[in-house]
């Protein structure tokens, strides 16, 4: 069998993937159908492409446990939090990336790489041979997505993620609006003005509530039902949920000082972080939104310094499928019907950009070692990556799987800690020391 490793999909999954596997020195040959073939969401050919989010969330390391995948894929020399790292933006705790700059340097990473092939074109049915590792993430195309349904004998599983809208910074008028991060947060001017802030009286935040419930919105397709993840939930889902909600969301007001009216304390506040080095391009922030394009224009310039936003990118929703993992899957990650091919990314049930680079990071790891013949230990459950992987390969309830952003719920407790939230934050901080010290043994070993 040839030691040549086939990735399907060139998303944040396969082009970690592809690294970790050349760094290894096996050749790789990603397979990719952009732009060929194009998806709702993707607008460009390139790897690594992020299309819902410009945001790899919190950073911190200590406290979070996102912050800590990043720093065990950094440890592991990845190449998404590498370019995520070159191509960072201000956003206060969190770690933002100019989107176009980062998709642009994995992709000229990749295929500079003597050991690295794209190959365009659509991969419509699972192989029978080889090492494959299938990374097509929550927009696989459909015919592959009936391969893998038809292997499986499953029906498909699948909730719908929404986008949100993306403003032209020179549209919004900053008499009303102003830059702050939430409590001054960042050890930098720069980071601390991170976000724009757009502020609501009772009046205009009620008369937007009443519009996003009017609003028109797009239909599912006969026999499609709507089982959204609530990490990115539509904002017209979150109002119908009850009036207040949004503001108690991503409209919260808390931690921020007008200082064009420094007196009154808004009611909500629409934030926007900033989308791309230059800073000509901001996303509303937790503004996924499923309305039709004329209504979404509509209401949100009724939001107070958007009322004459032009927008480089409306919102919009598309269908995520995943596998049923834990039922599918064993613990190297592997179809049980056909061990020859991983899966990994989002398809496999992990929700957020990092969490998918990690698997496309393991899997790798995991198909390298068995292509030279040697096996890995598992990951430790403690850490954030082993956390995330057992979870999805048998960690979870298969009856009611949903994907999942890494947290410290799925990680074994730390013993001798006290439970309730006044000890949380030296629980946080054992769970990351035992984490990186497990994380380092294990990368070691």
């Amino acid at each position: 069998m040839s030691k040549e490793l086939h990735i399907i999909g060139g998303g944040l999954a396969g082009s970690e993937a592809a690294w970790q596997a050349v760094q290894a020195g096996i050749p790789v040959v990603i397979h990719e159908m952009r732009p060929g073939v194009g998806t709702f969401a993707h607008q460009t050919g390139k790897l690594a492409e992020m299309v819902c989010s410009n945001s790899f969330r919190s950073d911190d390391d200590e406290q979070n446990a996102v912050g800590l995948l990043h720093w065990e894929m950094r440890q592991a020399g990845g190449l998404i939090m590498e370019m995520a790292d070159a191509h960072s933006l201000p956003a206060g705790g969190a770690l933002a990336v100019d989107r176009e700059g980062f998709s642009q340097g994995v992709t000229d990473r990749l295929r500079a790489h003597p050991l690295v092939t794209v190959a365009e074109g659509e991969i419509t049915a699972l192989p029978e041979d080889g090492h494959w590792i299938i990374a097509t993430g929550p927009l696989t195309s459909g015919a592959l997505a009936e391969a893998i349904r038809a292997e499986t004998g499953a029906e498909s599983l699948a909730f719908f993620d929404a986008i949100a809208p993306i403003v032209y910074a020179d549209s919004i008028d900053m008499e009303k609006a102003w830059f702050q991060s939430r409590y001054d947060k960042g050890e930098t001017e720069e980071e601390r003005t991170a976000y724009l802030n757009c502020p609501m009286d009772k009046a205009q935040y009620e008369a937007f509530i009443d519009a996003l419930l009017a609003a028109d919105k797009a239909e599912f397709h006969e026999g499609e039902t709507a089982g959204y993840f609530d990490g990115c939930l539509p904002i017209e889902v979150m109002a119908e949920r009850g009036r207040e909600t949004l503001r108690h969301g991503p409209m919260k007001p808390v931690g921020l000082t007008n200082p064009h009216q420094p007196d009154v304390k808004a009611h909500a506040i629409v934030q926007l972080r900033r989308d791309n080095q230059l800073g000509t391009l901001y996303n509303i922030v937790g503004f996924q939104t499923k309305m039709k394009y004329g209504a979404q224009t509509d209401v949100f310039r009724m939001i107070p310094g958007l009322e004459n936003a032009r927008f480089a990118r409306l919102g919009g929703i598309h269908r995520n499928t995943f596998l049923n993992s834990p039922t599918l899957l064993d613990e190297q990650m592997r179809l049980k019907s056909k061990p020859h091919i991983r899966f990994a990314g989002q398809i496999t049930g992990v929700e957020g950009y990092v969490e998918s680079a990690a698997m496309g990071l393991l899997a790798a790891r995991l198909a390298v070692a068995e292509i030279e013949g040697r096996s890995l230990p598992p990951v430790p459950a403690t850490t954030a990556t082993g956390a995330l992987v057992t979870h999805i390969t048998g960690g979870a309830e298969a009856k009611t799987f949903q994907p999942m952003n890494v947290n410290f719920g799925l990680f074994p407790p730390v013993e001798g800690l006290r439970a309730g939230r006044r000890g949380r934050k030296d629980r946080y901080k054992a769970y990351t020391d035992r984490a990186k010290a497990d994380w380092r043994a294990w990368l070691a070993g």
